[in-house]
This record gives C-alpha cells, structure tokens and sequence, in this order.
C-alpha cells in the first residue's frame, strides 16, 4: 500500500544553511540516518497521523537533537503550535502555506512550498505518485475529500511532491481526474447496492471483482466511506448490513 515506500522530502532555499523535513516516515534507522545527515533541520512538519509517515520523528527529533515537529493533530506537535488552514511559515528559503485537505484523514494537510519563483505541493497520501488514494473511514470522509480535490485542482501547473510514489508534474490535472475516478466508484457502489449488495464485502466483491487479498482491506475502507456519503446524500440507497452511522458523515 505504501508503493516504493514512504517519500521524505527535505526542502531548503537555494542558499540556505537549513532544511524542513516532510514526513520523516517509519521508524526506519538507515532512513531516518540519511535525513538527519541532510541536514542542518530547523523545522519537522507532517502531512497527516499514519505511522508509515510520522512513526520515525521521535527518533529523528533524537538525532537533530530535538527540532520542533508541527503538525494539524495536536497530539503529534513538539515544541509548536498545530498546524491550522492558511498558516505560512518561512523556514530554511522557503515559504510554506498550509493548506487543510481532509478526506485521506481527517487531520491530512498539503504543503504549497515557494522559493523564489519555484513552486511545489507535498501533500501526503491526499495524492499519490501512482494509483488513487484510500478514503480510510471513519477517519476518513468523503464528501470532505471531494471538496479537498476540489480545491487541489485549481493548482494547476504546480507539481506534486507524493506522499508515496513519484513526483507528478500537474496538480490540478491530476486532482480533477482523481475526482472523476470518485465519482465513477460512487456509481458502481450505487450499481451494486441497486444489484444486491448489502454489506460492505458484498460491494467491494462487485466493483473489486480482481482485487489483489491484500489489498481487500483498504477497498473496504474505501467503500464504507462512499457508503457513509449515500447514506447522507440520499434517502433511497435501500439498507444494507452493517450500518453506517448518519454522524459519520
């Protein structure tokens, strides 16, 4: 699920003496080596809470002998204020506007970061490098991640630094087909209830007929966050086993 790994992204200024970690990612010594040695660090941030993107700070905090660490949960904030929608920081020659993109999780930010007249966005699993991300109900939400992509999409020509994957040259390209890819699922989840279905399995058997086993899970995430999204956005989707609550929406 993580593709080639997790991607790290160390951002400096042209000239600049010191660096911003992205994601330092899991807990993996070697890796979490090579980032520190980058460095000097002056500031962590993180996209979003999942382990295979912020397990490793507290070891590399060790290593860069206690560097903040800022991100939206409050939880995972050391010596810094959570990040917030519309925050900038200038750090390291660059600047940094956080922008709040819920959808992946509830607590998933992107990054639009500019040097000089260079511009990128590092936005965590909210935009992989290959293939479309999972909606990871409960923490995630639909109809938030539609209004994220929503929003991505007007960054047109501005390239994408992956959570996972590689770099993607166009993010409001790549936002708007993501939301086509959405709105295609919420029609085969239709399809399937309409067909029988009644239990998330039932659905992710139908619209994921070839599904590699492993990977059934994060279908069953996904499909449990479209059924969340009809469950709220029409009254005549039918029951079905394992209800979804109203307020998960």
């Amino acid at each position: 699920m993580t593709l080639d790994g997790t991607n790290t992204w160390v951002l400096r200024g042209l000239g600049s003496g010191t660096a911003i970690v992205v994601d330092p990612g899991p807990a993996d010594e070697g890796h979490l080596a090579a980032v520190a040695a980058a460095g000097p660090v002056e500031l962590i941030v993180l996209t979003h809470r999942h382990l295979d993107h912020s397990d490793g700070v507290e070891r590399l905090r060790e290593l860069l002998d206690g560097v903040p660490v800022a991100a939206a949960d409050p939880t995972l904030c050391r010596d810094a204020a959570p990040l917030t929608d519309g925050d900038r920081i200038d750090a390291a020659g660059v600047t940094i506007e956080v922008i709040a993109t819920p959808g992946h999780t509830a607590d998933s930010v992107s990054f639009v970061v500019s040097a000089g007249v260079d511009r990128g966005i590092c936005t965590g699993d909210t935009i992989l490098g290959r293939g479309t991300t999972v909606v990871a109900w409960p923490d995630g939400n639909l109809a938030d991640y539609l209004a994220t992509l929503d929003r991505l999409a007007r960054f047109d020509g501005v390239p994408v630094l992956t959570g996972h994957g590689p770099l993607l040259p166009d993010c409001g390209e790549i936002a708007r087909a993501y939301r086509a890819h959405r709105e295609e699922r919420i029609v085969q989840v239709r399809a399937a209830l309409a067909n029988g279905a009644r239990t998330p399995a039932d659905v992710v058997a139908q619209v994921y007929p070839d599904l590699e086993p492993a990977l059934v899970p994060a279908a069953e995430w996904t499909v449990r966050a479209a059924l969340a999204y009809l469950e709220h956005d029409t009254t005549d989707v039918g029951a079905i086993g394992d209800p979804v609550p109203q307020d998960s929406t």
